[in-house]
Order: structure tokens, then sequence, then C-alpha cells
């Protein structure tokens, strides 16, 4: 199921702290993000489902998975209520396709859209999220993807973005959102308000500014 946002959806991703979440969302975020699999940044479902409580009312939560089992990521996500689920790493696509039958909405990361079978992963995927890889090399290895005319499923921009990226990649290309991952960090997990509030304006600015038109009823639409 496609997401209603007014505007730019902006999500920040790997929250470790309940003072990262609601900084997060009060500074203007669409969505905070928890990943479950084995990253610098993992927490327990008891752990985010204490934070989910204490969002305010139309906050979006994230829940990413990597390389785990459909059965573990329905549940999971129905526990707590999540919004998106987020799957990372290897998944076949019957296996994508049954999540997304019992779930709200379905993000799937990738390095590039060469590395997925879009014709038939799609229909069970509702936005794709890219790169994978949390450089800026990465990055840039994958702009042109957001700009594929042929692709009916939104992109996210996530990996590599920065205070500065995040303003290039707003403005030239037709993304449909962004996730704040490492570009807004201290330390692994770990926030910097400043860097976090940067973002965030910086993505708003260049979303009012762009030099792209998005045609949110057709493309984006729920």
């Amino acid at each position: 199921m496609r997401l209603i946002i007014d505007g730019l959806y902006i999500g920040v991703g790997g929250v470790t702290t309940e003072d990262d979440a609601l900084l997060s969302i009060g500074l203007g975020a669409s969505a905070v993000g928890f990943d479950f699999g084995p990253t610098p940044r993992q927490v327990s479902p008891t752990f985010a489902r204490d934070i989910i409580r204490r969002l305010p009312q139309g906050a979006l939560t994230v829940g990413s998975f990597r390389n785990e089992m459909p059965e573990r990521v329905a549940e999971i996500a129905n526990t707590l209520g999540l919004s998106v689920v987020q799957i990372e790493g290897s998944m076949t696509v019957s296996q994508v396709s049954w999540i997304s039958e019992r779930v709200n909405t379905v993000f799937r990361m990738v390095s590039t859209l060469k590395a997925v079978d879009l014709v038939r992963s799609a229909p069970s995927v509702d936005y794709f999220v890219m790169p994978e890889q949390d450089e800026h090399n990465a990055l840039v290895n994958c702009v042109d993807d957001f700009a594929d005319e042929a692709l009916r499923v939104p992109c996210i921009a996530s990996g590599g973005l920065s205070v500065a990226t995040v303003v290039d990649v707003v403005q030239n290309y037709p993304v449909w959102g962004v996730e704040a991952r490492g570009g807004v960090e201290s330390s692994p997990g770990v926030k910097d308000p400043v860097l976090l509030g940067d973002f965030i304006s910086n993505a708003r600015w260049a979303y009012e500014n762009s030099y792209v038109e998005r045609n949110n009823e057709d493309f984006f639409g729920a």
C-alpha cells in the first residue's frame, strides 16, 4: 500500500534512542526507522515498541530487516504496528510477495535497479530504497535509476546522502523521498542534532526548489 505524504518523504533510519526518534519527528521527519537486523544500529523489537508508543500521532515507523525469515518479519511488523517494513539483503520474489500480503507497506532496499527483476518484483514492492551501501560512490552509481522514466515504483534515495548531497539529489532527480542514515550521525546510531536538522531543512528546501517535475497524483498516488 502506498503512503499518503504531503510533500517529500523524509525518513531517519537506524534510530537507537527515544530522544533521537522524538527529535527527528519534531524537526519535521516523516518517519523513523529501526534496524532489527545485524547492523551497528540494531535494536530489539521490545526496545522499539517502547519508543513507538511515545511517538506523536501520525509519525510513521519503519522496521528494517536483513536476511530475515518472512514469518518473523510479518510477526514483528504486526505486533509493533509498524507503518512500513524495509526488506534488505537476500529474499526471493515469492517471499517478498508473501510479506506484502500481511503488512501495510513494503520498502525494498537494493544497490541499483539492475539488482532486481522489476517486472516480477514490482507488484509486491511499494517503494524502492537505494543504494544499499551507505557510501557516496554508491549513491553516484545509482542516480541514473532515480531518473528512469520507465520505472513505475517510487524511489527513496538513501545511502550516501549527507547535508550537502541531499540537495543535489532532491533538486535534480524525481525521488519520492529520502532517508537519512550515517550522514547525520556523530557515530553509528548516534544522531547529530545539527546535522539532522540541516538535513531535513535542506531536503525540504531542495524539494520546494526542484529542477524536475513530480507528478504525485499519477506516479506516487496511494
